[in-house]
């Protein structure tokens, strides 16, 4: 497998600041990845640096093998599409396309010939005479990326390129985006801090934190396995409890929460009798009125609130200690008629559950903007 990015200790400091910290990484030719992480993480650092609009205090960035020491911006195989898309509107879909063309000496008949096929690969043959003005969210959206893709990048990089958008257009261009990328084949490179951007589109994603990357793996990896509490915390819902583990055998654990409960899980990290740990469960681990609770943590909680969102709708519940705990709420119309008080017994399988050992990198941090 050949690797269009390479990273080996890429670091960038701002005086004291570190925005990136010992970065090292292989994007694969023909891959769609994702580097995901609160704002002040230091992924847009990252990708200036891979643009070469900053410069790394130490370490190499290599692309298609590569190194990209002292070659400037201009003459990287890479292009940035920008949230805001920068695109001219005096200019026509066509003309937009073709300025990097032009800038590089492709004009003519030439450059007419790549803007239209450039235009059917994305989807919008036939705009090449339309203003910038006419087009709605998303044609802008790909007349940005169609102009970058014009120039044969070995990697395209992404700068929340969605933010702009309205909720619903953001969700279409997802699978939009998704789609154009497995149908072109270029390398997109794709930073967000909305986990659902990554998760649906990647096929591998970068979790990143302080300048670092916690983990990086395919959203499934991500969101079954995660190996850090601020992976498990940033990445999908979690509902957390704090305690204390009594019994451990590999990775299965027996632990007591600060409230008293007994619960079986897996430790993600060697454990002991009486280490402090933090558990995380998804909400959509625990059922409601299970039919059959063998092997079960079980437990009753109170209904507070229904949180409607259709199929992802949840249950705003409380236990008797007053810990509040979400809980997917089943499509199967089961449980219907729920009213706020009424109490209900959940259960979870000890497997869903995933111990990390307590400490000072559990804290749920976003960092402020800084550098980054």
């Amino acid at each position: 497998m050949t690797n269009d990015l390479s990273l080996r200790n890429l670091t960038k400091r701002f005086g004291d600041f570190v925005a990136v910290d010992n970065i090292n990484l292989d994007v694969p030719t023909g891959s769609f990845f994702s580097i995901l992480g609160p704002s002040g993480c230091g992924k847009t650092t990252l990708l200036r640096m891979v643009a070469g609009f900053e410069a790394p205090t130490s370490g190499t960035i290599a692309i298609r093998g590569n190194d990209m020491a002292n070659v400037l911006p201009n003459k990287r195989p890479v292009n940035l599409v920008f949230q805001h898309l920068a695109l001219f509107p005096m200019m026509t879909v066509a003309e937009n396309i073709a300025f990097g063309l032009n800038r590089r000496g492709v004009k003519g008949q030439e450059a007419h010939k790549r803007t239209e096929a450039i235009l059917e690969r994305v989807g919008l043959p036939d705009f090449g005479a339309k203003r910038i003005q006419q087009l709605s969210g998303g044609q802008k959206q790909r007349v940005a990326i169609a102009r970058c893709l014009v120039l044969e990048p070995s990697v395209l990089l992404l700068d929340e390129p969605l933010g702009a958008l309205d909720l619903k257009l953001r969700e279409q261009m997802k699978v939009e985006l998704k789609k154009l990328q497995a149908k072109v084949g270029t390398t997109f490179i794709y930073i967000t801090h909305d986990q659902s951007e990554a998760l649906v589109m990647s096929d591998r994603v970068a979790v990143m934190n302080r300048g670092a990357f916690e983990q990086v793996g395919t959203p499934q990896e991500l969101y079954g396995n995660p190996a850090t509490p601020f992976v498990a915390r940033f990445v999908g819902d979690n509902n957390r409890w704090a305690g204390s583990v009594t019994e451990c055998s590999g990775d299965a654990v027996v632990l007591q929460t600060d409230e008293g409960y007994t619960f079986r899980a897996r430790a993600m990290h060697d454990c002991a009798a009486g280490r402090r740990v933090n558990l995380f469960l998804r909400p959509e681990a625990m059922l409601v009125e299970p039919a059959d609770t063998k092997g079960m943590n079980v437990f009753t909680v109170t209904l507070r609130a229904i949180l409607f969102d259709g199929a992802n709708s949840r249950l705003l519940t409380v236990t008797e200690q007053g810990h509040e705990l979400l809980v997917r709420l089943p499509q199967n119309r089961v449980i219907e008629n729920l009213e706020a008080g009424r109490q209900l017994t959940v259960g979870w399988n000890p497997d869903s559950g995933i111990c990390f050992a307590a400490g000072a990198d559990d804290v749920f941090v976003h960092d402020a903007e800084g550098a980054a």
